[in-house]
């Protein structure tokens, strides 16, 4: 009986490592060894830049309510502590979005908020 050797299974495993490695520079794109290092750190990366996504566009939204809300008088906090007193609920996005995009209904809720 001839002896069964796991070829085809394990080169379609590399080839599939191999297509993720498209675009790399070098030896990390055709290398086995070298390749399935890189790969392996670049989803990690990408994991942890899906988190860290959520933590950066919470910040710029802060940040352009801030820069909006000290054309009108106020500060973010205030600003915030107010839409919270009046029990306005909106959330940051869509305040940054008003803040940047529509000047006018954002005035309209800072002197809502901020008496």
């Amino acid at each position: 009986m001839p002896r069964s050797v796991p070829k085809v299974a394990s080169h379609r495993r590399r080839r599939k490592f191999i297509k993720l490695a498209k675009g790399y520079w070098g030896a990390r794109k055709n290398v086995w060894t070298i390749a399935k290092n890189h790969i392996e750190k670049g989803l990690l990366h990408a994991y942890t830049g899906r988190k860290l996504k959520k933590r950066h566009f919470r910040s710029l939204w802060i940040t352009r309510i801030n820069a909006a809300a000290r054309l009108y008088g106020t500060t973010y906090s205030r600003l915030m502590f107010g839409l919270k007193k009046n029990n306005i609920q909106i959330n940051r996005k869509i305040l940054a979005d008003f803040a940047m995009n529509k000047p006018e209904i954002f005035k309209a809720i800072v002197d809502k908020a901020v008496v």
